[in-house]
């Protein structure tokens, strides 16, 4: 099977999610911070009426915080009835990856916070493109309490 993936960049890292869990691209908007939530909580936008809680993907891999500027993006996600905005650095291509080109990430040891969020990994054109798991990203609780 063939998948179609949305290829981004954060932090100088390519990262995949599947196209069909993307609802939209929108150009940076600043979030409106709120209380008591999960350090990679950057806040919530009105997203045509409706509250958008909107995650710092840097600060939720475990890097540090982003520095939001309008030349950053926000990656608007639905995994279920779940909507959910994730702020990367720039949005790069489409691209489509046969199943059998997916490899599992590799095993660590220690603490690596990237790869607990990984599907596997794909090596496109020069670059290996690290193919997330919104499931796991998404934290259904925590993003459901923000909003």
């Amino acid at each position: 099977m063939i998948r179609e993936l949305i290829t981004f960049e954060v932090e100088g890292q390519v990262f995949g999610l599947d196209i069909m869990s993307i609802r939209e691209i929108r150009a940076w908007t600043p979030t409106t911070r709120l209380p008591r939530v999960p350090h990679y909580v950057a806040g919530v936008v009105n997203l045509r009426g409706t509250v958008l809680p909107v995650v710092d993907l840097a600060a939720r891999l475990g890097w540090s915080a982003t520095e939001p500027t309008p030349r950053h993006a926000i990656i608007v996600t639905q995994l279920g009835a779940q909507v959910g905005g994730w702020i990367v650095d720039s949005v790069s291509d489409i691209v489509t990856v046969p199943d059998e080109a997916m490899q599992p990430p590799p095993p660590t040891a220690g603490h690596d916070t990237v790869v607990p969020f990984l599907e596997g990994l794909a090596a496109i054109e020069d670059k290996m493109v690290m193919v997330l798991n919104l499931q796991a990203l998404s934290d259904g609780a925590q993003l459901a309490e923000a909003a």
